[in-house]
């Protein structure tokens, strides 16, 4: 397994701007269950935006990679906020051919 690189939230990466980070003002925890260790960080946009690198290191197909990148990108920070304030984690599943790896976020305190 390789692990996500810890992250404070103090680095210049951010994926979706102040607007979406004020969405989700808590820290949360992603991990993709048996190739990454979970990693927490402070801000949303950069814990989307180490989830969306782990996942296009994957030999995921091209829709796959579509999908994570609609679903993770900058565009979707307000939108996942939203869902992690409201229900308190977000999963969706990754096939590296025909074996399902588990994808979540989740609130860090969970």
């Amino acid at each position: 397994m390789t692990a996500f690189r810890d992250h404070d939230g103090t680095g210049s990466a951010s994926a979706g701007g102040e607007a979406g980070a004020a969405s989700c003002p808590f820290p949360v925890v992603v991990e993709v269950r048996g190739v990454t260790d979970p990693a927490r960080f402070s801000r949303l946009p950069d814990a989307l935006a180490a989830l969306l690198g782990s996942l296009r290191a994957l030999p995921l197909s091209t829709d796959q990679q579509d999908y994570f990148t609609e679903l993770f990108g900058p565009s979707a920070v307000q939108k996942i906020g939203h869902r992690l304030a409201t229900f308190g984690e977000v999963r969706t599943l990754a096939f590296v051919g025909l074996t399902p790896h588990l994808v979540r976020l989740y609130l860090a305190e969970y």
